[in-house]
């Protein structure tokens, strides 16, 4: 049900913020809203995470996000009809101001509830059952997000501009319910401590982890890259392409197939090439992908392009996400994880404004329609020069056996 209000949102903000303005830079502020918890809220999601049951941390955060897409649908509902969006300013700013504070409400409750959904998994499943999990669960998240979400979200929007954030409020409600229905699946029990000494701890056994460290850079870095280029996709698509929000939400659908494609055939790609090659071949997948994106003339080869973007991601969130549960034990994962996710998702509110700002500054000297897809290019280039660097330390860290957690290193003590 989140994976489903996740996807309808997708297209919902940058949407929405696209019939305000037609600033890059004011819609890039939509999607920075999102991401800025990242920087401000993932170490402390970590030690929350470890120290309450983290069902209950789950189900607070849905009703967060509930009550925040609620505030926005009542906002966007006052200032209908809208006025068409100016090329500079927004034609409704107490709108607009709204759609920015829920964003930045839903973006820090994500934060909170994300960290404590996969830090709870492995005391769930086997060790041996963590890529199938995995892959099963993004399986479903790219259904919702990718596929079943923006779809629907494009029907939604086309029906009336509060509506998809209406309709979130009520998959975020029932997810409350659900997830609340479930036996509770704690951590160890632990006394709370320092904050600081228990920041401490979990960051300590990532900086001890020479694989982690390296995984959590490059997924950084890669992030960065696919966010500025998906930033700039709506107005790609709006503007270049001339396509509606519905065939952009097929588009978004066809990009979600090759995910979850990709999901599924994690586990047997791993066991069939072994975590390395799968890590190496899924970066070096991704440049092509990008400027593809920038040449892809029509919608369906568009649809094509993201497909196989996403398909690589998954494989190697396979290899990513599965190791580091796997080494890092239940008492610290939720701190290990909050820290690993500051590398590799903070930086996120800076590229998205890079990417508006280099749209921004392009179009001074070339035309609109050029300069939107610029981007595109530079995140083909990012990635090329990551996969270069990376390549070598990535083969050699992943080929060695990845010991459980229990293996590692101790429980820390109650």
């Amino acid at each position: 049900m989140t994976n489903l209000g996740d996807g309808v949102a997708v297209l919902a903000w940058s949407w929405t913020a696209s019939l305000l303005t037609r600033d890059p830079l004011l819609i890039a502020l939509t999607a920075v809203a999102l991401r800025m918890p990242w920087v401000l809220f993932s170490l402390p999601a970590g030690i929350v995470a470890d120290r309450m049951d983290r069902r209950v941390l789950i189900v607070r955060m849905d009703v967060l996000r509930a009550l925040a897409f609620a505030a926005v649908a009542a906002a966007l509902w006052s200032a209908m009809p809208l006025a068409p969006p100016p090329r500079d300013g927004v034609s409704a700013p107490w709108a607009y101001a709204a759609l920015l504070v829920a964003a930045a409400v839903v973006g820090m409750a994500e934060v909170f509830r994300d960290n404590a959904a996969q830090t709870m998994l492995p005391s769930l499943v086997p060790d041996a059952r963590l890529e199938s999990a995995n892959g099963r669960l993004w399986s479903v998240e790219m259904i919702g997000n990718s596929l079943a979400g923006p779809p629907l979200g494009a029907l939604l929007v086309a029906a009336s501009l509060p509506l998809p954030f209406a309709f979130n409020v009520g998959a975020y409600a029932l997810a409350a319910v659900i997830v609340g229905g479930m036996a509770p699946a704690a951590p160890p029990a632990r006394k709370a401590n320092d904050w600081r000494a228990e920041l401490a701890e979990g960051i300590a056994f990532l900086r001890g982890s020479p694989l982690l460290m390296l995984l959590a850079w490059v997924t950084g870095l890669w992030n960065l890259l696919f966010q500025m280029l998906s930033i700039a996709l709506v107005l790609h698509v709006q503007d270049n392409l001339r396509l509606p929000s519905s065939v952009y939400g097929l588009v978004l659908g066809a990009g979600a197939v090759g995910g979850i494609a990709g999901a599924l055939a994690g586990e047997r790609v791993v066991r069939a090439i072994g975590p390395a090659r799968a890590a190496q071949w899924s970066l070096l997948a991704t440049a092509p992908a990008c400027a593809a994106v920038a040449l892809s003339p029509d919608a369906w080869r568009l649809g094509l392009t993201l497909a196989f973007f996403e398909a690589a991601g998954m494989v190697w969130n396979t290899v990513a996400v599965t190791g580091r549960q796997r080494i890092v034990p239940n008492g610290l994962l939720g701190r290990v994880n909050s820290a690993y996710r500051l590398l590799a998702l903070g930086m996120m509110p800076v590229v998205l404004l890079l990417s508006g700002l280099v749209v921004r500054a392009l179009e001074v000297v070339v035309a609109r329609e050029t300069a939107l897809t610029a981007p595109f290019w530079i995140a083909a280039a990012g990635v090329a020069l990551l996969t270069v660097a990376s390549w070598r330390r990535l083969g050699d860290a992943l080929s060695r056996p990845l010991l459980p957690a229990t293996q590692t290193q101790a429980e820390p003590a109650p």
